[in-house]
């Protein structure tokens, strides 16, 4: 356990289930760049070359499109227990005890409902995987990056995340007549493993990975444009975590994100930001990336999630 008694590590996996199954295989295993390391029944895991996860996203066929879950690790069985028992003592819905994990890798671990009834997961003692040093100009995924979550009350699952499972906030955005828009946390010296933005209901906003570097992001952005897949935003650079971006949609509505270069901070002397989301250099200090509109973020508030508070099957 770290001196301030955060239990998490990092970001594993996010899983999604998804109607057009055999679409959405060809389309991450495909021209996204990942790599389908299993298959059973229907269940696809997909790793990133660059990565010791076993895999960073989940396919499931299902006949509702739905976030599944969103797991993190943590160092030891110990901190997994540690953490259930805390949970569990907090008022946690609980979905499952710490117990053996039976997908790549293995494990220790357990699963949770969230403020907002999505199923997180944390594990520990997953083998780590065969990766390798992404070269130059490979413009392919190197690991998963961070999640993005759409909260109607982006207040209470701010504070929820910060009670239970140790975020830290790292920067705010905010606008002038909406208020608090994006806030970006953190469990580690990266600005954001997770950052949670107001929407109108409870949904995935985007998942975003990781690039070798700025080259290889904008090679990658360049392959999926060629390819016909619909660019929402970018590219262009944030200011807050300072990292480049270009968001596409997925074949079934969910936006994913190519990045590189996201901020490392220090955490004894970092003090949060808040940013004006109105001034364009706060959403692109390059200048490069097509002006952010009401019809993107209506994009990024993905379909309502039907499974808020329903565990997945598997």
């Amino acid at each position: 356990m770290t001196p301030t008694g955060r239990l998490l590590t990092h970001l594993r996996h996010v899983d999604l289930a998804v109607p057009d199954y055999d679409k959405q295989l060809d389309f991450y295993a495909g021209v996204w760049g990942l790599t389908e390391v299993a298959e059973d029944s229907g269940i696809s895991f997909l790793a990133a070359e660059g990565s010791p996860e076993q895999y960073i996203v989940r396919l499931r066929a299902a006949g509702e499109k739905r976030l599944d879950l969103v797991s993190y690790g943590a160092a030891h069985r110990a901190d997994v227990d540690t953490l259930a028992e805390r949970l569990l003592a907090q008022g946690v819905r609980l979905i499952s005890r710490p117990e053996r994990i039976d997908t790549p890798g293995g494990g220790y671990g357990f699963r949770f409902f969230d403020v907002d009834g999505r199923t997180i997961e944390v594990s520990a003692d997953v083998e780590a995987r065969r990766h390798r040093r992404i070269e130059e100009k490979e413009a392919i995924p190197v690991r998963l990056s961070h999640v993005v979550l759409n909260s109607p009350d982006l207040a209470r699952t701010k504070a929820w995340y910060e009670q239970h499972l140790g975020f830290a906030l790292s920067d705010t955005l905010r606008s002038p007549h909406a208020g608090d828009l994006i806030h970006f946390l953190r469990i580690s010296s990266q600005h954001h493993s997770m950052a949670l933005a107001k929407g109108p209901h409870t949904s995935l906003h985007h998942i975003s990975f990781e690039m070798r570097g700025l080259d290889e992001y904008l090679r990658g952005s360049g392959r999926l444009l060629r390819a016909g897949h619909r660019k929402l935003w970018g590219p262009g650079r944030h200011l807050a975590g300072d990292n480049a971006f270009t968001y596409f949609l997925d074949p079934h509505g969910n936006t994913v994100e190519y990045t590189t270069e996201l901020e490392e901070l220090d955490e004894d002397t970092w003090h949060p930001h808040v940013y004006d989301f109105s001034r364009p250099e706060v959403t692109d200090q390059w200048g490069t990336a097509n002006p952010m509109n009401e019809l993107i973020a209506e994009e990024s508030f993905n379909d309502v999630d039907r499974g808020c508070f329903v565990a997945p099957p598997v």
